[in-house]
């Protein structure tokens, strides 16, 4: 019978002697882990070896061990199972002498406690069940938090290639945007009719802080398509390039704050140096923001090209909708809008306390409901869709 199952098992799958595995050797496989044993070196992967032992115990499902009609089994009841490795009349030899992979398996570890007694050779096998979408988008983002050495080191060689062979190096970027500030700063505060002292530490808090937050939202629509090459080659978690990106533009603002205290040593303003520890939880929530806007972008820009170019657009028409260079106290009565504005609600939350001026009525609130609410979209949305990320790239 034994014969007789693997031969008509073997005309359907069409085997060859090199294969790794037989119908015959999978039955076996099924019996041994519901048999209980300590052990087994497998050269197949425990996720298929469950898949076997959930094919074994459907009974007469068409969906058998060998992937076709529902066959006749063997019966432990019947005598022994050779080793299957012995179908093509040669001595036994262990899996890697053939070049496979091997992999050991505890099968205590596919079993669980509550089992009962099946066909009188053991135990039947409750197999746990395998790791939900939700479960691997977690470990993905734990795993991406793990690497942080891997992420911060990236995020640093990023910003020195970009400026490699140039003497002020990153600085470059603080130059420029100290240059806009001034060029600015005398222009606007005459259109606008506002006294230079109060208008250029508005101007230059609020453009720093813009800056950050929009280059956050125009780079995370390339989060995965910029890393095409390491994600199709390296196996790492894709959490990682939003955090990278986060942190490449946590070190630029960090070369753009030096232009804050010296405008502020110019141009003074009664700051109350206890609010400042106020910056600390804005930088943590914007982060929190920014990486899942990078997650979000990134996975639907790989998806649809035209993403990049349009998200450019609005970012570029939303900096003149939201109080950057003019006061909010422009608009008048109509300034209560601007308070909806989640690019105005971050970069209040970080320009108050720094001139020493009360934040909105509601920043705070809104921008914990912008990260709780995107978190969680953004989350349900890497769950479904992480795993055709490198096929989108």
């Amino acid at each position: 019978m034994v014969a007789d199952f693997s031969n008509r098992a073997e005309s359907r799958m069409n085997i060859h002697k090199n294969a790794r595995t037989t119908p015959y050797s999978r039955l076996l496989m099924a019996h041994r882990v519901a048999a209980g044993e300590r052990a087994l070196t497998l050269c197949v992967s425990e996720q298929t070896v469950r898949k076997w032992v959930r094919r074994w115990r459907a009974g007469d499902s068409r969906r058998r061990l060998c992937g076709g009609p529902p066959l006749r089994s063997h019966s432990l009841t019947e005598g022994p199972l050779p080793d299957p490795r012995n179908n093509f009349g040669k001595t036994r030899a262990s899996p890697a002498a053939y070049g496979w992979c091997t992999t050991t398996i505890d099968c205590r570890d596919l079993m669980d406690a509550g089992t009962v007694s099946d066909t009188g050779t053991g135990l039947i096998v409750e197999l746990p069940e395998t790791p939900t979408r939700a479960g691997l988008a977690i470990t993905d983002l734990v795993e991406g938090v793990r690497k942080s050495w891997l992420w911060t080191t990236l995020a640093q060689q990023d910003v020195k290639l970009r400026y490699r062979g140039s003497i002020l190096g990153p600085f470059w970027q603080t130059l420029t945007t100290a240059v806009m500030i001034g060029g600015m700063g005398c222009i606007y505060s005459k259109l606008f009719n506002n006294d230079l002292h109060d208008y250029l530490p508005m101007l230059s808090i609020g453009l720093i802080f813009w800056t950050f937050i929009a280059s956050m939202v125009t780079e995370g629509c390339g989060t995965f398509t910029s890393v095409q090459g390491i994600i199709q080659q390296v196996r790492l978690p894709f959490s990682l390039h939003a955090y990278r990106l986060v942190y490449r533009n946590l070190l630029t603002l960090a070369h753009n704050f030096v232009i804050i205290p010296i405008v502020l040593l110019l141009f003074p303003h009664p700051i109350v140096w206890a609010r400042l520890i106020e910056l600390i939880p804005a930088l943590l929530l914007i982060s929190v923001i920014g990486v899942w806007v990078s997650i979000l972008l990134g996975m639907v820009s790989a998806r649809f090209r035209d993403v990049p170019p349009i998200v450019a657009s609005i970012v570029q028409v939303v900096f003149f909708m939201t109080p950057v260079m003019w006061p909010v106290q422009a608009l008048g009565p109509d300034a209560w809008w601007v308070q909806l504005n989640p690019f105005f609600v971050a970069i209040d939350v970080l320009r108050g306390p720094l001139l020493g001026q009360p934040t909105a009525q509601y920043s705070w609130t809104i921008l914990a409901i912008i990260t709780a609410v995107g978190c969680v979209g953004s989350f349900a949305f890497f769950a479904r869709f992480r795993s055709r990320i490198a096929f989108w790239v």
